[in-house]
C-alpha cells in the first residue's frame, strides 16, 4: 500500500481500531491511542526497523485501511481483541501461539468471581463467559482496574484483600447478591462492546431505586453513569504500541533497549531463568520478568535459554530489543542468534563470557555494540545475574519448605 492513499482518509486523533485490508480480506487489526498518528506511523522509513518484516509485508500486501474510532482506549483494547477473534486475520495471527495470551473469564458461582486466565490454563476450567485473547497483559490488568472502579468485582485474590478492597471501592457489598451480580451483567456488555446498552440499562436501574426511595443505591448507579460516560484511561496511555513489535531507542544514546537474560540453579535442581531491561543505559525494573524452567530436568543451562528465549519473543506485544546480552560463551550466543533467525529479527546478539570466579572476561559477538556500548551490556548482564540469582534463592526456599 502506498502512503499517497493516505491522504484520502479523514483519520481522526480518536482512539479506535483500524483494518488493514488486501480487498475484502481483513488481514490485520491494531488499536490505537490516536488512529491518525499510528497509522501513519507504518509508513515512516523506519518501518523496517520499527515494526520487522512481517509488518512490513503486511503494509506492502494491504490495499486499503478501514477504522473504528471509540470513546476511550480502554474501548479499544476491547474491540480490538472482539474483532481479531472475529476475523482472525493472518497477520495476527501468523507464528503465534495464544496459549501465552490472556482471558478475561467469569466464573460459574452464586456470587461469579472476574479472573485473568492464560489461554493454556482455560481449557483446564470451566467458566460462564470467556473473552479475549489479549495481546498485552500489562495492558489488559490496567484496563480492568478501571472497569473494577465503575463495576467493583471479585477475583480470585485470597479474601485477606477483600475487607481493603471493600474499602477503596474495588469490591462490591457481597450481602446485596442482586446488585452484584447486575454489576457482573454490565462487565459482560462491556466486553461485548454494549455501551449504550449498559447505560440504558443502568438509567433504568436508577430510576427504580429512586422509585423505591433506595436513594444510597440509586447514588451508587448515578456514579456509575458518570464514570462510564467519562472513561479516564490515561494508565493506558503508558503502553499506545502493544500489539506489534517495537524496537527501542534506535540503538542511540546508552544503546536503546538492552535485553540480558540468564539462568540459575543448582545442579540442575529450582532452575529459572529471567529477562531485565535496560533502556538508554537506565535500567527499567517494571519490564523484569522471570522464567520457571520447565522443559529442562539437568543442568542444560543452553537448553534452559532457548525455552527462555522462546517464551519471551512469543510475547509480540512487549517491546522488542536493539540488543539481547546473554551470559555464556559461544553455545550461548548461538541459541540466542537462532532464535533471533526464527523470529525474523534483526536484533543483535552479545554474550558475556565469564572467568573461574565469574567475573566478566570478555564480551563476545556484534562488535559494533561491543565497542560502543560495553558499560550499558555490563550493567544489563549484571543485573539479570543478580535478579536470576534472587529468584532462584527464593524459589529454592519455598519448595524446601514444602
Amino acid at each position: 500500500m502506498k502512503a499517497e492513499l493516505l491522504k484520502k482518509i479523514k483519520l481522526p486523533q480518536n482512539p479506535g481500531v483500524y483494518l488493514f485490508r488486501k480487498r475484502k480480506e481483513i488481514i490485520y487489526i491494531g488499536k490505537a491511542t490516536s488512529l491518525r498518528d499510528r497509522v501513519r506511523s507504518y509508513f515512516g522509513k523506519d518501518l523496517i526497523e520499527t515494526r520487522g518484516p512481517l509488518l512490513v509485508d503486511m503494509v506492502f500486501q494491504a490495499d486499503r485501511i478501514d477504522f473504528q474510532a471509540t470513546d476511550s482506549v480502554l474501548e479499544a483494547i476491547i474491540l480490538e481483541a472482539n474483532l481479531i477473534k472475529k476475523h482472525q486475520p493472518h497477520y495476527n495471527t501468523k507464528e503465534k501461539d495464544d496459549k501465552s495470551f490472556n482471558y478475561v473469564c467469569i466464573t460459574k458461582e452464586k456470587l461469579p468471581k472476574v479472573v485473568i486466565i492464560r489461554g493454556r490454563n482455560v481449557k483446564h476450567r470451566v467458566f460462564n463467559k470467556v473473552y479475549g485473547p489479549y495481546t498485552s497483559g500489562t495492558q489488559l490488568r490496567e484496563a480492568m482496574k478501571i472497569i473494577r472502579r465503575i463495576f467493583p468485582f471479585l477475583d480470585d485474590k485470597n479474601k485477606n484483600y477483600l475487607e481493603f478492597y471493600r474499602q477503596i471501592n474495588l469490591a462490591p457489598d457481597i450481602n446485596d447478591r442482586k446488585l452484584y451480580l447486575q454489576n457482573i451483567k454490565n462487565i459482560k456488555l462491556f466486553f461485548e462492546g454494549k455501551k449504550k446498552k449498559i447505560l440504558k440499562n443502568l438509567q433504568k436501574e436508577m430510576k427504580g431505586y429512586a422509585k423505591k426511595r433506595e436513594f444510597e443505591k440509586a447514588g451508587e448507579i448515578k456514579r456509575q453513569i458518570f464514570v462510564l460516560k467519562h472513561i479516564n484511561d490515561v494508565a493506558l496511555l503508558k503502553y499506545p504500541y502493544p500489539a506489534s513489535p517495537y524496537v527501542g531507542g534506535g540503538a542511540k544514546g546508552g544503546g536503546g533497549r538492552i535485553e540480558a537474560y540468564d539462568i540459575a540453579h543448582m545442579s540442575g535442581k529450582n532452575m529459572t531463568g529471567v529477562m531485565v531491561t535496560v533502556v538508554d543505559g537506565e535500567v527499567v525494573k517494571n519490564e523484569y520478568r522471570k522464567f520457571k524452567i520447565r522443559t529442562q530436568t539437568d543442568a542444560n543451562d543452553t537448553g534452559a535459554l532457548r525455552e527462555v528465549l522462546e517464551r519471551r519473543f512469543a510475547h509480540n506485544e512487549w517491546r522488542f530489543p536493539n540488543l539481547v546480552v546473554v551470559d555464556g560463551g559461544i553455545a550461548q550466543l548461538n541459541i540466542a542468534k537462532k532464535i533471533m533467525t526464527r523470529f525474523n529479527l534483526v536484533t543483535k546478539v552479545v554474550s558475556v563470557v565469564k572467568d573461574e570466579r565469574h567475573k566478566p572476561k570478555a564480551i563476545i559477538g556484534d562488535e559494533q555494540f561491543t565497542l560502543k556500548y560495553k558499560k550499558e551490556i555490563l550493567l544489563a548482564n549484571s543485573e539479570a545475574h543478580r535478579f536470576a540469582i534472587a529468584y532462584h534463592k527464593n524459589m529454592r526456599n519455598r519448595n524446601f519448605l514444602k
